[in-house]
């Protein structure tokens, strides 16, 4: 600081002695180019007075220390048209960003992107803009209600279900050790709470939650349409009777503008700013519950922007501080506790998120929707049990809450309670409340149907598709690739793994010979089907290779099966699939299903096959396997097995990335 100051004093007394010269000079000058003589050192010494005089003098100096460069800020003047003897003179007061009065090195330096501006200048030039509103200019709904007037997105905050927060595809969830994967992926009852269409080449996800009604009557589209006047009566009482959220003490009502300055910030996406903001506020005002919650969400809008976990945590631990400072508005702790409850989730926090809805719901014991994300908390860390009770008081004291009802449907199939589940169900889907529109429940719906014998189900599955959660029909699976070819048999010239497909088809009777050698039940390698897919009959599985990884050390007991595997990395790197024995007994059915994801196709290689009575059905294609050949379907479409021969059927499954997906994209998708 010190050179530059000295440097600042020794400019002035230098310009100043040469005021008089300087205008006599400019005289001398028009003389001299009138005349087109030369330059004397008279001349030269005229110029030099005259760059002084225009603050050159004071612009070289500064290069020459490198502190900023002024040629850039000319350049600059171009580009933005300024007047260049006003640039020259640091008149640009306009551009004034440090708040001194005038334009000089600092303002260009902010000008240049070499410093930042200071808070106090962004947060009166937020205010003085919040103040001013142009006249025709159609104002934007906030994310946050910073007056306590209505606003949908705090509404929202409040009200909506839990499942996972929207935050950018390359924001990286912890992998903490007891709650990276949850536990409900493992167990055979437990229910898949993760959300559907989850993998999208090229996200395109452009139609907004709020619009997923649209095309039923009293839709929001059709309500923006609508007078007041023509609006039933029962619509307006149910808009008066509507709690606006109150986010601000009567304390901070006074120092509102403050708080609205700083949000302004946010809200364009100056997330840094206002990070620096808010911890003005904070400072300032400790005990203010709506500033420590507007640095929360800073926070979380810079933990976005920066894909930083850190900075995540961080925002969790303020969401946590302002909902337990005293004078906290009920809607403000509301919606606090919501926001880091989410956040939790998305980190991979499960039992942390828990307790923290668990603390809502005391403090809020009639608020029927924490009570249902609560139970959506139980779901994600598997306790199926819990969350069945927690829908069993919701349903007690609101039977008409889609919500509850889908969920507790959900919870019901999965113990396998076929009829009972129905009506729950599709009650709930029929109810379009929000959080009921969701591809498992349409999923999961269709498939008690099926099992029930009620043809139905193909009604819900086209429901399903119609709503986009279904890629057809046929084709059910919910964790996608959009845009990868789709038929239900392919031919191995169809898949390109040719290589992969001889050399099975060529030692088909050692791979055969391998699997009889392990088949005996002393062994306790090969373990009954767990996915609840048999109507009757026994079905076991020897597991190789699981989501790209080998199976323990099952490879110990089938060494030249793995080693033919092993140089094909479409089926061993295969993240979506596995690669199994499978066996199923005289007597077994499978009932009509579908697998999780389109990302794979799935080869069935003969090795015991009974003459008579072993078939599959793929869409409304029936075929037969054959001793030595390979069947290859994708099982993302509706498949159905029946084994009535006298005899067991032995095959080998090997699951391969369908061949669309980039290399980027087998390296990349999660597993399943």
């Amino acid at each position: 600081m010190a050179p530059r100051k000295n440097f600042r004093n020794q400019a002035k007394k230098e310009v100043k002695p040469a005021a008089v010269v300087n205008k006599n000079g400019v005289k001398a000058e028009a003389t001299v180019a009138a005349s087109g003589g030369g330059f004397s050192s008279t001349k030269i010494f005229t110029w030099f007075m005259v760059l002084a005089l225009l603050g050159v003098w004071s612009s070289v100096a500064v290069v020459w220390f490198d502190l900023v460069d002024y040629d850039n800020v000319i350049e600059r003047a171009k580009e933005f048209r300024f007047n260049f003897s006003e640039v020259l003179q640091g008149k640009l007061s306009a551009y004034d960003a440090d708040g001194d009065g005038d334009f000089d090195v600092e303002d260009a330096k902010v000008l240049l992107g070499l410093k930042e501006r200071p808070v106090s200048v962004l947060l009166r030039e937020a205010k003085e803009e919040s103040a001013v509103k142009e006249p025709d200019a159609v104002p934007t709904p906030p994310d946050d209600d910073v007056d306590g007037s209505q606003n949908t997105d705090v509404e929202s905050e409040i009200q909506a279900a839990v499942p996972l927060p929207p935050i950018s595809d390359g924001f990286i969830p912890d992998d903490s050790r007891d709650e990276a994967t949850h536990p409900y992926e493992d167990e055979n009852n437990a229910i898949d709470m993760k959300g559907e269409l989850v993998e999208k080449a090229q996200p395109q996800q452009t139609v907004e939650e709020s619009k997923q009604y649209n095309d039923q009557p009293g839709s929001l589209e059709t309500k923006e349409t609508e007078n007041a006047e023509e609006q039933p009566k029962d619509k307006l009482k149910e808009k008066a009777k509507k709690k606006k959220p109150k986010l601000l003490n009567k304390f901070e009502k006074t120092i509102k503008t403050e708080i609205d300055a700083a949000e302004k910030l946010r809200k364009k996406g100056k997330v840094e700013e206002a990070v620096r903001a808010f911890e003005t506020l904070v400072l300032q005002y400790p005990q203010s519950p709506r500033c420590r919650y507007g640095k929360a969400l800073a926070e979380d809008g810079l933990a976005e922007k920066m894909l930083s976990n850190d900075m995540l945590q961080k925002a969790i631990g303020t969401y946590k501080e302002a909902s337990e400072l005293p004078n906290a508005t009920p809607d403000l702790i509301k919606a606090t506790l919501k926001k880091r409850a989410e956040r939790q989730q998305f980190l991979g926090r499960m039992r942390g998120a828990l307790a923290t809805l668990e603390k809502l719901v005391q403090i809020f014991p009639e608020d029927v929707a924490l009570k249902n994300d609560l139970g959506v908390a139980h779901l994600l860390i598997g306790d199926n049990k819990s969350a069945k009770r927690v829908y069993e008081e919701v349903l007690a004291t609101a039977p008409s809450d889609g919500f509850a009802k889908v969920h507790y449907g959900f919870i019901l199939k999965s113990e396998n309670k076929i009829a009972e589940s129905i009506p729950f169900l599709r009650d709930g889907l029929e109810s379009g409340d929000p959080g009921t529109d969701d591809g498992r429940f349409y999923f999961h719906l269709g498939d008690a149907l099926q099992r029930m014998g009620d043809d139905s189900a193909y009604k819900w599955y086209e429901r399903g598709h119609q709503r986009g959660h279904f890629a057809s029909v046929w084709q059910r699976s919910l964790y996608n690739v959009d845009g990868l070819k789709a038929q239900p048999w392919w031919t191995p010239k169809d898949t390109g793994y040719m290589d992969l497909v001889k050399t099975l088809e060529r030692n088909w009777r050692i791979i055969r010979d391998e699997a009889q050698s392990v088949m005996d039940k002393t062994t306790g390698l090969f373990v009954p089907e767990e996915e609840n897919l048999r109507e009757k009959g026994e079905w076991g599985q020897f597991t190789l290779w699981q989501q790209g990884k080998k199976a323990g050390e099952s490879c110990r007991s089938v060494p030249k099966t793995c080693g033919l595997l092993e140089r094909f990395p479409e089926a061993i790197g295969c993240k979506r699939g596995q690669i199994k024995f499978s066996v199923m007994q005289p007597g077994t059915h499978v009932w009509p299903h579908t697998g999780p994801t389109n990302c794979r196709l799935r080869m069935h290689l003969g090795l015991v096959i009974p003459k008579t009575g072993c078939k599959i059905r793929c869409t409304n294609d029936t075929r037969a396997w054959e001793e030595g050949k390979v069947l290859i379907f994708d099982d993302s479409f509706e498949h159905e097995v029946w084994q009535d021969a006298d005899s067991y059927r032995l095959i080998f499954i090997v699951d391969v990335w369908h061949p669309e997906l980039t290399q980027y994209q087998r390296q990349t998708l999660s597993p399943i």
